[in-house]
């Protein structure tokens, strides 16, 4: 697997973009729905990667800077036919490798507190992470589900 700093530009990752964003929809309102646009995801303060195998896109993920010692995760998405293939941790691997590179201290994100987020509260917990309570500019809601790690 190969993981680049993606640029945001390509058809493949636009698409796997909106994919995410319209799942996201159908189980949360929109004020509940929290993943970032593609302008939001070309901020100064967020690095985007995308994972591929040659030529295949399978799957992206991203990092903000919430300030100098504190990051979140931010649109994890694999390729539904590449789903539980490894993608998701390798990705998670490199975005926590790339955290404390930056001497993070801390890493957190906000994900779905609904039976479809399982197997992404899963991964998140095998690498460590914990509930916590709200973060940067979130408020609580039953549709979120918050977790950090100390690095």
């Amino acid at each position: 697997m190969d993981i680049r700093v993606d640029d945001l530009q390509g058809d493949e990752v636009i698409a796997l973009l909106r994919e995410h964003k319209a799942d996201l929809a159908q189980h949360s309102p929109p004020e509940s729905c929290h993943a970032l646009d593609l302008d939001g995801l070309r901020a100064v303060d967020v690095t985007f990667w995308s994972v591929w195998d040659g030529g295949t896109l399978l799957g992206c993920g991203a990092l903000k800077q919430l300030d100098a010692t504190h990051g979140e995760i931010k649109s994890m998405r694999t390729v539904s036919r590449h789903v539980r293939k490894g993608v998701a941790a390798r990705l998670m691997r490199h975005i926590l490798q790339e955290a404390r590179g930056r001497q993070y201290r801390r890493l957190s994100l906000e994900t779905g507190s609904m039976e479809v987020f399982e197997p992404a509260r899963a991964l998140y917990e095998r690498f460590g992470f914990e509930p916590c309570g709200p973060f940067a500019d979130y408020v609580e809601d039953p549709y979120s589900m918050f977790m950090t790690i100390a690095l």
